[in-house]
């Protein structure tokens, strides 16, 4: 007899917006406290139906996470950087989650100290995260900020680094709750700043400073965001004379400026805020250096005088590296004697060198088709070496280093995947798919070389986020390897929404442009069909969060293109969603998705909203995460998502919901256990390929 899946109560709630009624039956599934015993019974239905359907995969589940595990170092450690006369490093031991943050003094390897035990901090909890962690400049005092609840709600607390011991008040431990797990010393090492976050929204939006030894109610406030599309975060300049406040947006930034050296000081606005206008700012040897798209859509490099606030106008100032439309200056990294910039033409980053003197470059080039590099650990700018990550689909993530003075370049480390693993196995490719309105999509592709068969007899998956500019760069996954190694063909579409062809290719995906993100997916995938790439009746899609909603939106449109997907924390209820600025995070969207309180945007985000726009059709096996803590996704929006497909689906395929009771948005912590949910995702796929 046939296990049947719960089925949720139907409780009408009209939703009206713009003279349009949107009825939800499932809104009842929403509780913002998460106590509700009735919404907790549902969703225990569901963890126990998805249970008993993935039942018959356990023991392939269980060797896909073992083998998972197995490519992973248990007493691995990090690549050492040195800063203010010590060397960091974090380190695992064998068999244990978290990680142990060390230092030592410089010449001093034997005398090591440590400075927090990631797993004696997450004993006896569910959940554990690590946020900043800072040493005081006089290296006595250890900040550091904790999330034990899996909401991004981190407590901040303080430990002598002289005895070991935790800080305590008159009453209790030194503790500063509610932020948002934001630090920065000022240069007395007696007065830290934090960024608080609204208790409701949880958005980053307060800046505090806080004396050691006083209680939290005595902090003074000395900046607040009014704007609540604004998040705000802090960080020390490279020459360390300031913390910089950064109030950020999707589209407009600011910087203001607090004295690290005079922490009681007024905070200075760096240029007022002008609406299309993003920069970051850099601070060293007495100049300013400022990341902005002020002449372009990408962005340029420009450099001010620290002088008074006159000289720090636009107007003032020097531009150092023009902004291009074909170059997309990610990030850069000052040197005493060498600017460096992390750029990305057509997709792919390069890192050039740039002497600060006389002008000589150097650009460090890669053979991969399709590759990740990215700017490492650089702590001390008095340094002639440059360290640099890389990693590409076939190459484990290596930690490099290069003399900028002589080019003398040495492999610091790669990463560890296994005896077994040999690059030449497996072999990326990076196409290029032209979508239906004629734009072209980078694609980047990976396949075990001996079961790649040229016939469309490969099951294919495709992976795209698609949101927000993030760039989804092809780096290396050791979990990947199995489903490489039992034939499957692995995409990254690199689709608009993102960042990969710069700052236009973002622009082309979202607001009034969002369809355009969706296009792309359902065009790649069937042209890497029609490409030979897989085989039409083993075609499956994955992506989380805004790449979950990119999923929903596919299968809504396209259903008959895919076999399965996997949508994780899935963003699939927009419009209800972006209406309500109460939900964390909310706000901070609207020039993402636009504001549905203007009648524009709600009717187009309602078009692809998948919660709106399920239909009575046939929909692929699916498998949908959620975590009940989540403060991105709520939970209720996929578990709304999948009552609603259960009540309008036409066909008897899968459809799993697994709401983690004890998570939020990033799943499970811990360097192994992460890996469990994974392993369940890829059991899922194999079974039905």
């Amino acid at each position: 007899m046939p296990i049947e899946p719960p089925v949720a109560k139907k409780i009408p709630h009209i939703l009206t917006s713009h003279n349009d009624a949107r009825i939800d039956n499932y809104h009842w599934l929403r509780d913002d406290e998460r106590d509700n015993p009735q919404v907790l019974a549902y969703l225990e239905q569901e963890n126990q139906y998805a249970e008993l359907m993935l039942a018959p995969l356990k023991s392939q589940q269980e060797t896909l996470y073992q083998e998972m595990i197995a490519r992973i170092r248990q007493d691995d450690s990090s690549v050492p950087y040195l800063k203010n006369g010590y060397w960091y490093q974090t380190r695992f031991q064998q068999g244990l989650e978290y990680a142990i943050i060390e230092r030592h003094l410089d010449g001093l390897p034997e005398q090591r100290q440590v400075l927090l035990d990631g797993n004696e901090r997450a004993e006896g909890h569910a959940y554990y995260d690590q946020g900043q962690v800072g040493v005081s400049p006089d290296q006595r005092i250890l900040a550091f900020a904790e999330d034990f609840v899996s909401r991004g709600q981190y407590q901040i607390r303080f430990k002598s680094l002289a005895d070991d011991k935790q800080l305590a008040g008159k009453q209790h431990d030194e503790v500063l709750e509610n932020t948002s797990g934001n630090l920065v010393w000022a240069n007395d090492s007696q007065t830290l700043f934090y960024v608080k976050q609204d208790a409701e929204t949880l958005l980053p939006y307060q800046v505090y400073r806080h004396a050691l030894g006083t209680p939290q109610s005595q902090d003074v406030l000395v900046y607040e965001e009014t704007d609540n599309s604004f998040y705000t975060s802090i960080y020390k300049s490279r020459s360390n004379d300031y913390i910089v406040i950064g109030a950020w947006s999707t589209v407009t930034s600011e910087v203001n400026l607090l004295s690290a050296n005079q922490p009681t000081a007024p905070v200075q606005t760096f240029l007022p805020r002008k609406r299309g206008h993003e920069y970051d700012v850099e601070h060293y040897q007495g100049q300013f250096y400022i990341r902005s798209n002020k002449d372009g859509v990408n962005f340029g490099l420009y450099q001010a005088d620290d002088g008074d606030a006159a000289s720090w106008d636009v107007s003032q100032w020097q531009s150092l590296i023009a902004a291009r439309p074909n170059v997309l200056l990610e990030d850069f990294t000052l040197f005493r004697d060498w600017l460096v910039l992390e750029e990305r033409c057509e997709g792919l980053i390069q890192l050039r060198q740039i002497h600060r003197q006389h002008g000589t470059e150097h650009h460090i080039r890669f053979d991969d088709p399709t590759y990740v590099t990215w700017l490492g650990v650089n702590a001390e700018a008095d340094s002639a070496w440059l360290r640099y990550g890389y990693s590409s689909l076939t190459r484990p993530v290596t930690m490099y280093e290069v003399n900028m003075d002589t080019q003398q370049r040495r492999e610091l480390k790669q990463e560890y995947v296994g005896e077994q693993f040999s690059a030449e196995r497996y072999r990326s490719e990076r196409v290029w798919v032209t979508a239906r309105d004629g734009a072209k999509v980078p694609v980047s592709l990976v396949y075990r070389v001996d079961l790649f068969k040229s016939l469309a007899g490969n099951p294919l998956l495709v992976y795209a986020y698609g949101a927000y500019g993030a760039s989804m760069d092809p780096d290396f996954s050791s979990a990947r390897l199995s489903l490489l190694d039992r034939g499957f063909v692995y995409a990254i579409a690199h689709v608009r929404g993102g960042e990969e062809l710069g700052r236009d290719w973002y622009e082309q995906g979202r607001l009034l442009n969002k369809q355009n993100t969706f296009n792309d997916f359902i065009d790649v995938t069937q042209t890497l069909i029609d490409q030979g790439y897989g085989d039409k009746s083993r075609v499956f899609a994955a992506g989380g969060s805004a790449g979950g909603l990119l999923v929903a939106g596919v299968i809504n449109m396209a259903p008959g293109l895919f076999k399965g997907a996997v949508a994780d924390v899935p963003f699939v209820d927009v419009v209800t969603t972006m209406l309500d600025e109460s939900i964390p995070l909310t706000t901070g969207e609207f020039d993402e998705w636009g504001n549905p309180a203007e009648p524009e945007y709600y009717h187009y985000i309602k078009s692809y909203s998948p919660y709106d726009q399920v239909q009575p059709q046939s929909y692929p096996n699916l498998l949908v995460t959620t975590g009940l803590h989540d403060s991105q996704v709520q939970y209720w929006e996929p578990a709304k998502w999948v009552a609603k497909l259960r009540e309008m689906k036409t066909c008897r395929n899968l459809l799993l919901l697994c709401c983690d009771m004890e998570t939020g948005h990033g799943g499970k912590s811990g360097r192994f256990e992460s890996y469990r949910d994974l392993a369940r995702e890829y059991a899922f796929l194999l079974a039905l390929a």
